[in-house]
């Protein structure tokens, strides 16, 4: 059955919980897909692990529709939802629309993701009346991590923390279908799902949200850079992958590969013909 955001307010509903990871590629998002993962993102998160950046500031919209396509071929079940980078919503709401509308145009997103909350709702609900199903992000939102001043936890004072609230509640009312909740306390999280109609997919958000979301690299320990308290790793790949590859280049080096196994085979006397017509060595 393929996710959609309806099957998504379902579970919410259902009380079943949600899951997410990112994909950046059509074989990860095969894979998502095989797993029975409900929805995939294809996170501006793409500039750190597979581009190489510091931050998410510098993903372009080429970026993001050229990963979204691949993704989008690969994922049959996975709902695919795809970041509005940096810049691409921020200076006007015909921008807005127009790249929202390129995400799913063009890179075959089912449905977009923003970040920002009470200051983004205009934004939010013109992009939806364009018929473009919106995901909203709150809480920490790393295209805003310089003005945080780092990845810091957000919502830990009473007026932090009633901020995030006021950032769901305009979110919500905008006509988003559901909100990544990124960075905050558990038990804020908690009261925000409860508050909500919509479903919650938290990111370092506690126990108590609608769903889950992490980043693959993360999860699977493939990625050195910054490594969240919220991250659970399921799998050393990383370290598989390492010693996977070591093994390669000692066996190449070595000449135990290619084996017997590995090669093809012509009749000996069509080669001798050859080299004795073309002067190969004896």
């Amino acid at each position: 059955m393929k996710n959609t955001t309806a099957t998504l307010q379902k579970q919410k509903q259902q009380q079943e919980k949600i899951s997410m990871l990112t994909a950046y590629d059509y074989t990860t998002a095969r894979l998502v897909d095989k797993a029975g993962i409900n929805a995939i993102l294809v996170g501006d998160s793409l500039g750190m692990v597979m581009l190489g950046y510091e931050n998410t500031l510098a993903v372009t919209m080429e970026d993001m529709i050229h990963h979204s396509k691949a993704v989008a071929r690969g994922a049959e079940s996975s709902l695919v939802v795809t970041d509005l980078p940096f810049l691409s919503y921020h200076t006007s709401i015909e921008q807005a629309v127009l790249n929202a509308g390129r995400l799913l145009k063009e890179g075959n997103a089912q449905a977009v993701k923003l970040e920002g909350g009470v200051e983004f709702q205009e934004v939010i609900q013109a992009i939806t009346r364009a018929s473009i199903p919106v995901m909203g992000h709150i809480g920490l939102t790393p295209q805003s991590v310089h003005s945080f001043g780092g990845f810091k936890i957000q919502g830990k004072t009473e007026a932090a923390a009633r901020k995030v609230i006021q950032d769901a509640l305009a979110v919500e009312a905008a006509g988003a279908f559901a909100i990544v909740l990124e960075g905050v306390p558990e038990s804020l999280g908690q009261l925000i799902t409860e508050l909500l109609t919509i479903p919650t997919i938290g990111i370092g958000a506690g126990r108590y949200t609608d769903g889950q979301v992490l980043v693959y690299q993360d999860m699977l320990a493939m990625y050195d850079g910054l490594q969240p308290k919220f991250v659970k790793q399921y799998a050393a790949i990383g370290d598989e992958m390492v010693a996977a590859f070591e093994q390669y280049h000692q066996e190449v080096k070595a000449q135990i590969f290619p084996a017997d196994d590995h090669v093809f085979a012509i009749q000996p006397e069509i080669t001798a013909t050859l080299r004795q017509e073309f002067g190969g060595e004896k």
